[in-house]
């Protein structure tokens, strides 16, 4: 059997659409978070939900440690293991 069966496989734009979507990012010289793209797909994101304030994250590590300290839980914290692989080793 050569023939590979991917669990997941990322669904990706042509290069050319691609290439045409980060264009922006390079004419306005903005690479980090805030940038004119963040605040639109944030709010594009936040209309889609129907809810007033929303933020968006690097990673999955990022938003739960978020989430845990704005909760205030302290002790084990036992979440999902599908997400950044630092995740299972964080201490909060």
């Amino acid at each position: 059997m050569n023939k590979r069966i991917n669990v997941t496989q990322s669904a990706m734009p042509s290069y050319e659409e691609y290439c045409e979507m980060i264009k922006p990012i390079f004419e306005n010289a903005w690479l980090t978070n805030m940038g004119p793209l963040h605040n639109q797909f944030e709010e594009q994101v936040s209309d889609y939900l129907g809810v007033e304030n929303i933020s968006l994250f690097t990673n999955g590590h990022l938003a739960l440690y978020c989430a845990i300290k704005a909760m205030g839980l302290t002790g084990e914290v036992i979440t999902t293991p599908f997400t950044f692989a630092s995740t299972t080793h964080a201490i909060v």
